[in-house]
């Protein structure tokens, strides 16, 4: 070694730091300051456990010999005040090793910082003492002790004598918690996909939502202003869950997901004026109910009473029970009833008959509801309100499903529709790939939607916006995962004063937060635990770098994607 600041291994150079003294009281964990900064570190802590009978024995004598010393001396000295604090405090580590079970340590802390060049090293110590100053902890860098500092990063448990005298400092057992080195604020699932990296120390973020052992549930929330990458950040998640086999199915209301769809291979499901595919609203699918559930038609009733009030407004108990009534007649007019082997038709295959499941042209449309509403006159103001998505612009609504969708990619246009009339294709299709979903436990699926507060926003009603909470609350038992994305947050909590929005943030494991207006942030901090500092991360997020809170860690973590990851979500757009 040639030089006292640092040693040099392999073209690399080291420099110590060795922490010499402490705050007396300690209320927060020392060393986060450090692991949280990106800077190449390495930390050693050692302990060394004393004797109890022993210290306790000691401090005896050295209280004994202090007390007398302050009792005799001339109180006006200039060290009486040392004398009465180190009286003191023997009196307390005594106490409290003799009362609180408590056991005394030396602790030695050196911390090791390493770069390829000496300017970069001499600014990275300046740096780590500043931190270290900032948190009260002084410092002193281990000149002519290079050797033996470096030696005491190495995994072999040697703390020189050379360092010892420097560091050493007692601390008693409950102090031990602040020097608590693995507090950084990370995730690694060891199945899970890359998101990013951590803002603060560059450490990878991997995470695996569907794993029950760790997480509540695989549902997340998407919140961020145009631009601040949630729409990239949503289409990352798309393609390596894509990659993985995952199945997925997104509601798509801006148009922004075709070309990604086109690119991966998957199903582009169109609804508008201006498509030729369809669904029928009055389906009623076989997977709509697991094995050995009862009651199709019940459940489906149910389900278009929340549909009907997106078209009829919000409708009192009255008209509900009236419309349930119709609803009920317009399915036994199809020999459906709520007897589900009324569901089956059989079909003849030589010699066994086999039952068969309904299809959509076993159903009625809603031109057979138009009609049958007309009979009555307690139902002619609802058969009114039908006269578009009959006869009018809408009429593409009012025709059987013509679509096969095995892929396990599909995506739902529903741009063509416009603001007024999107709420209803989005609850279609919603409730067509909640029937999907349940198919099957054992598969993993994802269900996205995208401007979610269409759905559970004051322009919708109590029952579509309990259908979506139902989704976000059970969809883990059938092995899915809900994900809401918005950029209006103030409409996502408009409806029932927040009370739906606040369910579905609160039944979300994992939280994104990307870049939001100051007015957002308000309405977002009545429903989360976000702290001040929290608040004005949020604010000054640059594009692609979100605040994620992943069950209970807060990490600030920047999107990170591969080249030709870029390509297919960004080139797409382009095309």
């Amino acid at each position: 070694m040639l030089n006292p600041k640092y040693i040099e291994i392999d073209n690399m150079y080291y420099s110590t730091l060795i922490i010499t003294n402490y705050f007396r009281e300690q209320t927060d964990l020392i060393l986060k300051s450090l692991i949280d900064t990106n800077i190449n570190l390495n930390i050693s802590i050692f302990y060394e456990k004393q004797d109890t009978y022993k210290t306790i024995r000691d401090l005896t004598y050295h209280i004994g010999n202090v007390s007398v010393d302050l009792k005799e001396n001339n109180q006006n000295r200039q060290d009486i005040e040392i004398a009465a604090f180190t009286y003191n405090d023997a009196k307390y580590i005594r106490k409290e090793m003799q009362i609180n079970g408590e056991e005394l340590y030396f602790l030695y802390i050196y911390v090791t910082t390493f770069s390829n060049d000496l300017k970069d090293l001499e600014y990275l110590l300046n740096k780590l003492e500043g931190i270290l100053q900032g948190k009260g902890l002084q410092s002193r860098r281990a000149y002519f002790r290079q050797e033996a500092a470096f030696l005491s990063m190495l995994p072999i448990m040697e703390n020189s004598k050379l360092l010892k005298d420097a560091a050493k400092r007692n601390i008693l057992t409950s102090g031990l918690m602040a020097t608590y080195p693995f507090i950084s604020s990370a995730v690694f699932d060891d199945e899970g996909i890359l998101i990013g990296t951590n803002i603060y120390n560059n450490s990878l973020v991997f995470i695996d939502r569907y794993n029950t052992n760790k997480y509540k549930n695989a549902n997340i929330c998407i919140f961020g202003t145009s631009g601040a990458g949630k729409s990239f950040y949503t289409k990352l998640l798309i393609l390596r869950n894509r990659l993985l086999g995952i199945e997925q199915y997104i509601i798509d209301p801006d148009r922004e997901y075709g070309n990604l769809c086109e690119a991966l291979g998957g199903t582009l499901l169109k609804i508008g004026p201006g498509s030729n595919t369809y669904i029928n609203v009055f389906d009623i699918r076989q997977e709509s109910l697991e094995e050995n559930e009862q009651g199709f038609l019940a459940n489906k009733t149910s389900k278009l009473i929340g549909f009907f009030n997106l078209i009829f407004g919000n409708l009192n108990e009255e008209e509900k029970a009236i419309l349930e009534e119709k609803i009920i007649e317009l399915y036994k007019n199809k020999q459906i009833t709520f007897d589900d082997k009324s569901l089956y038709k059989t079909e003849e295959e030589k010699i066994s008959i086999k039952p068969i499941f309904k299809n959509t042209y076993d159903m009625p449309i809603l031109e057979d509801f138009y009609n049958l509403l007309g009979k009555d006159e307690k139902t002619k103001k609802f058969q009114i309100k039908l006269i578009p998505f009959v006869k009018g612009s809408l009429k593409f609504l009012n025709n059987y499903t013509n679509v096969e969708l095995n892929n396990k990619l599909i995506v739902a246009d529903v741009y063509e529709l416009g603001e007024d009339n999107l709420k209803y294709a989005m609850w279609m299709c919603i409730d067509l790939f909640w029937d999907r979903i349940k198919k099957d436990r054992n598969i993993k699926k994802a269900i996205y939607m995208d401007e979610i507060w269409r759905l559970i926003g004051v322009t919708s009603n109590k029952e579509v916006a309990s259908f979506i909470y139902k989704i976000f609350k059970t969809i883990r038992k059938y092995g899915g995962s809900s994900i809401a994305i918005t950029q209006d947050i103030s409409d996502l909590f408009s409806l029932e004063e927040g009370t739906y929005g606040k369910s579905i943030l609160n039944n979300s494991e994992i939280k994104t937060f990307f870049s939001l207006e100051e007015e957002n942030i308000k309405v977002l901090e009545k429903y989360t635990n976000l702290s001040e500092k929290e608040k004005i991360e949020i604010k000054s997020l640059k594009r692609g770098e979100c605040l994620m809170f992943i069950g209970n860690e807060h990490i600030l973590t920047k999107i990170e994607a591969a080249d030709f990851e870029k390509n297919i979500i960004i080139g797409g757009n382009k095309k």
